[in-house]
């Protein structure tokens, strides 16, 4: 269906933008025809989306319809919000100092047009505004009292914009409006849509490109149509039906805040915002998973206060963890307490608490992938070459160890139960749980959100299979909020 632009007065309304059917709000609101269509993506232009304003109430019931509007709700009551200004403004704000940098005057207005400025030097900050308050027309201010910050971001009509920009925003228009995730020849009719988030930038990513292709694949086979998207799509969300993070999460980090922006908005989201808080703070995992009596090895949560204390309790060596470490970095094996005054406090820098751990080393790490309580595949993840963990660093860069993956049928079954347990207390979501066998008993090292899944490692038992259980659990979840 074609999406919808919903305006005032569709006779006053001076532009045409292909690709899309213009409406009045009156009818959007009341013709029963325009309330069909899940999924449908609608642009409301309306002059005022002041609270119980007709086009307030475009966007309110776009929601209750299961369409897609622009501006959502949330973000509507977002630029009223001086917390949200202040958030947006500390988020923009390198971005705010170079672009404005050359501007003379103590206060700037910006005028964004689906996420562009006419002038090409401040369309990386229109961007950054518009990925913050997404909305097809508007209009931010900036003030400077020794630094430049965000004040102010208000949705504008089309009468607030000059004539001379009308063809500008007639060329963003028909380029926001023809942004189609592409999709196989024999691929079926698309009902739902997911975004796909990864970095193409990273060392390190869950998913190569062998595997975000074979995610494409299966979501297309299954109806889903799949779209890759990077950091500078945070304001398209809305789009969406569905949000797949494959590039690596942090709490202080633009994956999370896609992730709750998602959420907010209510698409289905894996790796969602409470498994990320989660699984990536590894003081979190310890205090649970001591809580639940889930077999870990030995370990204590240290401060500055307790460090010595609580290192000999565990004995030497051990292993000292950043609380948000991943992929074997921030985490170090000490030796000897002449180590604790030399590796402790540039650690505590970072971080009021760490954790301390008995070293158990093993020839490899058992990892399960589970998803909503089931679990899928089963890998052991070798040491890398003379060394204690799965991963190391040198100069030449980063190694791994050998890896194996296996059905999890025949894996150990306490491995796999103590697993799936381990994966509940986080969530019903997507995760990847590390496991050690010691004196023939598995205890969990730690429960990770954004699980690896790389094509040739973890799919080379299960192929394809894979890649459409993952699709078909975002199928369930999208069915049942449509029901």
């Amino acid at each position: 269906m074609k999406p919808l632009l919903v305006v005032d007065s569709p006779k006053r309304w001076p532009l045409h933008i292909p690709g899309a059917e213009l409406v009045s709000a009156y009818d959007y609101l009341s013709d029963p025809a325009y309330a069909q269509g899940p999924g449908r993506k609608v642009f409301n232009l309306c002059r005022s989306l002041r609270y119980q304003s007709s086009g307030y109430y475009v966007s309110l019931l776009a929601e209750a319809r299961r369409h897609r509007p622009l501006p959502s709700v949330s973000a509507i009551q977002g630029f009223k919000l001086a917390p949200v200004i202040r958030a947006a403004s500390d988020e923009l704000a390198d971005l705010i100092q170079q672009s404005l940098k050359r501007i003379k005057a103590d206060k700037f207005e910006l005028s964004v047009y689906f996420g562009h400025n006419v002038a090409a030097g401040h369309d990386r900050l229109a961007l950054g505004v518009f990925n913050a308050f997404p909305a097809p027309l508007l209009r931010a201010r900036f003030e400077r009292d020794g630094s430049w910050r965000l004040t102010s971001v208000r949705a504008i009509g089309l009468g607030e914009v000059p004539e001379s920009h009308y063809p500008f925003v007639v060329e963003k228009a028909e380029q926001y409006l023809k942004r189609r995730p592409r999709r196989g020849r024999s691929s079926p009719p698309s009902k739902y849509d997911l975004a796909v988030l990864h970095d193409p930038d990273s060392a390190l990513p869950p998913s190569n490109a062998g595997a975000l292709r074979k995610f494409i694949a299966a979501g297309e086979s299954l109806g889903i149509r799949c779209e890759l998207i990077e950091r500078d799509g945070y304001g398209r969300l809305a789009e969406f039906d569905g949000l797949f993070i494959r590039a690596t999460t942090a709490v202080n980090h633009y994956t999370y805040r896609f992730a709750r922006r998602a959420a907010a908005e209510g698409l289905v989201v894996i790796d969602d915002p409470q498994s990320i808080v989660r699984c990536t703070n590894k003081v979190y995992l310890a205090e649970t998973l001591s809580r639940q009596r889930i077999p870990i090895p030995k370990t204590v949560i240290v401060s500055k206060e307790n460090a010595t204390q609580a290192i000999r309790s565990i004995g030497l060596p051990c292993v000292i963890k950043q609380p948000d470490s991943s992929f074997s970095a921030g985490v170090t094996r000490m030796d000897s307490e002449a180590q604790i005054a030399e590796m402790l406090p540039p650690l505590f820098e970072q971080s009021e608490l760490l954790i301390a751990q008995e070293f158990v080393p093993t020839d490899f790490d058992w990892r399960v992938g589970v998803l909503a309580g089931r679990a899928l595949w089963v890998c052991r993840y070798g040491m890398a070459p003379g060394h204690w963990q799965i991963y190391s660093r040198d100069e030449q860069g980063v190694h791994e160890g050998d890896s194996t993956t296996m059905s999890v049928d025949e894996a150990p079954k306490d491995v796999i139960k103590l697993a799936v347990r381990a994966a509940n207390q986080m969530g019903d979501g997507l995760y990847g749980v590390d496991l050690k066998v010691v004196h023939n008993r598995a205890v969990v090292i730690e429960v990770n959100d954004n699980p690896n899944i790389d094509a040739g490692v973890e799919d080379s038992v299960l192929g394809s299979w894979l890649y459409e259980a993952i699709m078909q659990h975002f199928l369930r979840k999208f069915e049942e909020k449509r029901l």
